[in-house]
């Protein structure tokens, strides 16, 4: 195992919300973080050792920033990996690899990746333009993906029947078939460079019906213990495919036939994970840091079932951000909040989330409930 950590400097490539708990992570550490992001307010911005304001897609400005480092990591994918490999190849510790990165930033490289490492995937065809839907009405109903810049939702969209083809994307991406899924699942997994291997246990997701992004979670999942150990051993052979290093999110479907797809996945900190900051032995933040440093990883066990609620920008605000509800939520037993720093909210925007910690499934779902209908974020 490595002793990098020591003394050592953390460079983020990205500064917002998976960043600033990063940060918090990494302070446990003595690990001084510095952070290159756009936005001159950005949540990372008054808690990094050094902030850097310029562009993530610049490849002489990552790389000027990366050059100051010991370690550089991600918290989005939207970077330079043209940097990024430059950094590697004059010895800064770039992790996940640069090689990796790139093959994820591109949906459709990614479903290439599946299909050849036989991981089990929903059926899809590659699509350079919008007109190209009409050679391919067999796979309706679709959803149609960008191949790259999809983000949050964004990107992203259902071509039902051909009644749809005129509001495909008129740019590269892909057409795969609509899933009749049973639930969607994630499954957190961890590799070191020594190539030790956690997994988180799974969580069940639940998406807005709108805007294609987590609106609430479970963890664990209710499922069987069987469809458990399918849907570790698929994030486990995915992590290990890609020969990464950090942290990768496997989002998955479960079919209604019992089988399991993996739908996207995230090489860095992600939405599904949040809860383990309260609810398992080591979190997410922590452990991606282990991993990156080459430290032996941590248990992962659930120490109490947890829900996760994303706290978005309510329709129709926009503008300086506050927090309706807080003391009401705050009341109830094992509610955690955590926000953002985001000055600014919008409709729909992650500003926060909250963590809910309860023995009892039912009562997890009634606070489920209450901290949505109660706790708002308005202008």
């Amino acid at each position: 195992m490595s002793t990098i950590y020591k003394n050592t400097t953390l460079g983020i490539i990205g500064g917002g919300q998976l960043g600033r708990m990063l940060i918090q992570a990494a302070i446990d550490l003595n690990i001084d973080v510095h952070v290159l992001d756009p936005d001159a307010s950005a949540p990372c911005r008054d808690i990094a050792t050094k902030f850097t304001q310029g562009s993530l897609t610049d490849a002489s400005t990552v790389y000027k920033f990366g050059r100051s480092c010991d370690v550089v990591t991600i918290e989005i994918e939207n970077v330079s990996t043209e940097a990024l490999q430059k950094l590697q190849d004059d010895g800064i510790t770039v992790y996940p690899e640069p090689s990796v990165i790139a093959l994820i930033q591109d949906k459709r490289e990614q479903k290439k990746f599946y299909k050849k490492h036989d991981i089990p995937t929903a059926p899809f065809v590659l699509t350079d333009q919008q007109s190209d839907l009409e050679q391919h009405q067999e796979m309706f109903p679709a959803v149609q993906k960008l191949g790259r810049a999809g983000y949050d939702g964004r990107g992203v969209q259902k071509i039902q029947s051909a009644e749809d083809i005129a509001k495909g994307f008129d740019q590269p991406g892909l057409l795969e078939k609509l899933i009749d899924f049973e639930k969607e699942l994630a499954v957190i997994v961890a590799r070191n460079s020594s190539g030790e291997i956690e997994t988180f246990p799974v969580t069940e997701m639940v998406f807005h019906p709108e805007h294609n992004l987590v609106e609430y979670l479970f963890a664990p999942a209710d499922i069987s213990a069987e469809t458990e150990q399918k849907a570790t051993n698929l994030a486990k052979k995915v992590i290990e495919e890609l020969n990464m290093t950090g942290l990768l999110a496997v989002e998955m479907f479960l079919t209604r036939d019992g089988e399991i797809l993996v739908n996207e996945v995230a090489p860095r900190p992600h939405n599904s994970g949040h809860q383990t900051i309260e609810a398992n032995m080591v979190s997410q933040y922590a452990q991606h840091l282990r991993a990156i440093l080459d430290l032996p990883l941590g248990a992962t066990d659930t120490l109490i079932p947890a829900a996760m609620v994303n706290l978005l920008g309510e329709d129709s605000y926009t503008g300086d951000a506050q927090y309706h509800g807080l003391d009401k939520v705050l009341a109830v037993d094992g509610v955690n909040v955590h926000l953002y720093g985001k000055k600014l909210t919008k409709p729909f925007r992650k500003m926060g989330h909250v963590t809910i910690l309860d023995q009892n499934l039912d009562r997890l779902k009634e606070k489920v409930q209450f901290v949505k209908n109660h706790l708002k974020v308005i202008a």
